[in-house]
């Protein structure tokens, strides 16, 4: 590999870096949220999912990916093992009151 491509390669590579860590934080903030919102739905017995606003927000979503050029279907993908994770710390704090961290 030449000393151009290289280079080219080393600053792609740092974008993705820089974008994974974004997500990484997007991420705590949009839980941190989330797990507000199990601790509310628990607090005046609302049930930890709900299907219908989950439907508004794939329906969002896919659209959203289809403006960015990104896969609709692997924009769906990734909404659902979120909101499962979402309804497990949903369940979580309806019984427990809290969500297990999963810290080493």
């Amino acid at each position: 590999m030449d000393d151009a491509a290289h280079a080219e390669l080393t600053s792609l590579r740092k974008s993705i870096d820089n974008i994974d860590a974004a997500l990484v934080h997007l991420l705590a903030e949009r839980f941190k949220c989330t797990q507000a919102v199990g601790r509310l739905k628990a607090t005046v017995g609302l049930p930890p999912s709900d299907a219908e606003r989950e439907r508004v927000q794939v329906a969002r979503l896919r659209d959203l990916a289809a403006d960015a050029e990104l896969d609709p279907a692997f924009a769906e993908k990734f909404l659902a093992f979120i909101v499962a994770e979402v309804i497990h710390h949903h369940e979580q704090i309806a019984s427990t009151g809290a969500v297990a961290t999963h810290e080493p």
